[in-house]
């Protein structure tokens, strides 16, 4: 039912899919885009190109109907958990603690300016969030939060990184202003919100499901500090191959204590460093307008053909043949 501790899985339920084909989704040209195995469990890549291929394929409400027509016995455990919260503050917390165990993404709450901004990030992100998952992924949080306080709660704003589109439908849905070409994704609420009370709070219930959900999330807590890795080799990754010294102290770690507990985790930091260089490759070459010998000095590669060399290893091709590859796809959906 959950990921495996570090792994880039994320799950798409069947029944999921099966609500999307109901609401006129063309679930099975998406599937046989991101060759959805029978698991369900999906690299991020994957459930990307999902989404993508959904949204060309599909009426462009889908995701907004898709928030609305999910009823709360269908709703995951971590849902479940908010919903059942005392408040909408402790919903968005519990909310952000349990969404974890779903897949490898953080759903961020930054307050500021007596504003609360929500906002996901996939961990390995092969690009933006395709437009349709943005939609469900927003409205669905908009949705729990209306049914958990029993309101009619409108955001301030929604801000969206894709240019000016939909902007009649998201505008009816949301019912509040909108940013388009924004630095994050994200449902705006006033601050005040936070003290609002959920009619649907249920300590009994909450007093079961809790341990259960901390006891899932455990292991992944443990294994944080590869993410925590993951973070600085990327934040780093500008024309040089960050070292482990350097890494480690930015997390206030010597380098033999760092190497040491990569080790307990199992994984070392050279494996790290390669997951980072790949997933960042797969990311800049989805760009047409970053060349491939650039993509090589960002990665800290000293000349292209070793460049090529590790990305053969990663994906079986060059970096060009699949750039060719991924335009092509891009130009069939």
């Amino acid at each position: 039912m959950f990921p495996a501790m570090n792994r880039d899985l994320v799950h798409l339920p069947s029944a999921v899919r099966a609500r999307l084909a109901r609401l006129g989704a063309n679930t099975a040209h998406a599937a046989a885009a991101a060759r959805v195995p029978p698991s369900d469990e999906l690299s991020t890549e994957q459930f990307f190109t999902f989404w993508e291929a959904l949204g060309a394929s599909s009426p462009p409400d889908v995701g907004l109907r898709l928030a609305t027509e999910t009823q709360v016995h269908e709703y995951d455990i971590a849902s479940l958990a908010a919903l059942h919260s005392p408040d909408l503050g402790t919903a968005l917390a519990k909310l952000a603690r349990y969404k974890r165990l779903c897949g490898l993404k953080d759903m961020a709450i930054d307050t500021k300016a007596k504003e609360i901004a929500i906002h996901t990030t996939y961990h390995h992100a092969p690009g933006p969030m395709p437009p349709r998952l943005v939609d469900a992924s927003l409205a669905s949080l908009l949705v729990l939060l209306q049914r958990g306080s029993g309101l009619a709660l409108a955001p301030k704003r929604v801000e969206l990184t894709r240019a000016r589109s939909d902007e009649p439908m998201l505008m009816r849905f949301f019912g509040c202003p909108l940013r388009f070409r924004a630095e994050r994704d994200a449902l705006v609420l006033d601050e005040r919100l936070l003290s609002t009370p959920f009619v649907t709070h249920n300590a009994d219930l909450l007093q079961v499901l809790l341990p259960s959900l901390d006891q899932k999330l455990a292991p992944l807590e443990q294994g944080s500090l590869v993410e925590q890795v993951r973070a600085v080799v990327a934040r780093r990754m500008s024309g040089e191959r960050p070292s482990l010294a350097k890494v480690a102290r930015e997390l206030s770690l010597s380098t033999r204590t760092l190497q040491r507990r990569l080790g307990e985790l199992g994984v070392s930091y050279q494996h790290v460093l390669d997951d980072v260089r790949h997933h960042t490759a797969l990311r800049l070459l989805r760009k047409d307008d970053v060349d491939v010998n650039e993509i090589a000095f960002l990665l800290g590669f000293d000349e292209v053909n070793s460049f090529t060399r590790a990305f053969r290893a990663w994906e079986g091709t060059t970096p060009h043949r699949w750039r060719d590859s991924i335009s092509l796809w891009r130009d069939r959906i």
